[in-house]
């Protein structure tokens, strides 16, 4: 008799009718009633900007009519706008395993690779490696450091690993999911190879939290960067947020010193003196509305097991992949039940257009150039119901050639 398969392995259902009982089945479903879900859409964009959660947009309300509006200036003290970044960094926390006074909700992600990098530089002088087809703003904004601190700028192949980069590379910028392949990096296996290396890597996890069931402590991670609006979905441009590990900011001095980051920000010193903990990484007033909104979107994650959620975007994925793999696409990440970030990724020439068919279907994925259609699933909302529809209208696309019109050829700006 053939062996069992292991309980986690995941077997595609094929039908309708087997996604439907797995909705029904499905620990995360009830989530979805708390999402601000528009009708008439299947959204599979939530690895570029989330539906917003019904308690960002409470939140947000609650801030900008009551705090603001009536509270005023004393809205910094009683309703604790002056400690958002850090509160609301204890949250995020939790979704990156690691403790809640070593991450900070603050600026954006650019910013921040641009503040860690800058301050491991000053401590460790050397070179800075960031692969090629890294995420642009990761690659631009370490192109900018090295002329600004003379420290040689590598570009590595995709998956170089730390122990091969190049000689006196002591910085190393790597995303723990890809935005295009969608690979979960080997977090755990390059932390301990950095080490050896005497290295810091900086992780990029704009396509990770709030869907990769991270244990950055665990695993040796000591620096972390990531942003709010995707799969976190605090809302466009919501805040980014910065993990150092405690025992490491004492030690760094921060590129880009402000007031909120003085041990003693209200005493209007001239002098800068850092403070102790991670709010040293603070710079200038906080954006009180944005943090706002994302605080309420984190709130759906106070009962999930992230377990939960990247197994599932794993298994939205293969359902997607099944339905369309007769087609013979080009799927451009990981396969069926292989370990994928929240997103398929397929290569297709017309991928344009076919995007472009799909969304007045109203079935919302995304393009990158110069060929690759991107389908992003928040397992908060997404049920594998509408992932089979999403599949079977790309298929019907597809073989009816439907994209195969100057409304859809013709190119406009992408998002």
């Amino acid at each position: 008799m053939a062996a069992s398969p292991p309980a986690d392995r995941f077997e595609p259902m094929l039908t309708r009718e087997d996604c439907l009982a797995l909705d029904a089945a499905d620990p995360l479903a009830a989530k979805r009633d708390e999402f601000a879900m528009p009708e008439g859409v299947i959204y599979l964009d939530g690895n570029s900007l989330g539906i917003p959660p019904k308690a960002a947009l409470a939140r947000l309300k609650q801030c900008a009519e009551e705090e603001w509006a009536q509270g005023l200036i004393r809205s910094w003290n009683d309703a604790g706008w002056i400690d958002l970044p850090q509160t609301l960094g204890a949250k995020l926390a939790r979704l990156m395993g690691v403790d809640a006074d070593e991450v900070l909700a603050v600026d954006a992600v650019t910013l921040n690779l641009f503040k860690l990098a800058g301050a491991l530089l000053g401590r460790n002088p050397g070179g800075i490696a960031a692969e090629q087809g890294e995420f642009p703003t990761d690659n631009h904004v370490m192109e900018g450091l090295s002329r600004f601190t003379g420290s040689a700028m590598h570009r590595v192949a995709p998956g170089t690993r730390p122990k091969d980069l190049p000689d006196g590379v002591t910085v190393f910028i790597k995303s723990g999911v890809h935005y295009r392949s969608a690979e979960i990096s080997d977090f755990e296996g390059y932390e301990r190879e950095a080490a050896e290396r005497g290295l810091a890597i900086v992780w990029d996890l704009s396509h990770a939290t709030g869907l990769v069931d991270l244990k950055l402590k665990a695993w040796g991670a000591k620096y972390a960067v990531g942003c709010g609006y995707k799969f976190l979905s605090g809302g466009p441009g919501a805040p980014a947020f910065l993990y150092c590990h405690r025992d490491e900011i004492g030690s760094l001095e921060h590129p880009i010193p402000g007031w909120l980051g003085h041990k003693r920000p209200f005493g209007f010193e001239d002098a800068y003196e850092p403070a102790a903990s991670i709010v040293r990484w603070r710079t200038s007033t906080p954006p009180i509305l944005g943090l706002a909104a994302l605080d309420g979107a984190v709130s759906v994650y106070d009962d999930v097991d992230m377990a939960d959620v990247e197994a599932k975007a794993r298994k939205l994925g293969d359902v997607f992949i099944a339905r369309t793999q007769s087609l013979g696409l080009d799927i451009a990440c990981a396969g069926m039940g292989e370990r994928r970030g929240g997103h398929v990724v397929i290569a297709h020439d017309d991928g344009y257009a076919i995007v472009q068919a799909l969304i007045a279907r109203g079935i919302i994925g995304d393009f990158r150039e110069p060929n690759i259609m991107r389908f992003g699933f928040n397992p908060l909302y997404n049920g594998y119901a509408e992932v089979f529809d999403a599949a079977q209208a790309l298929a019907e696309v597809i073989e009816t050639r439907a994209w195969d019109t100057p409304e859809f050829t013709q190119r406009k700006a992408v998002t």
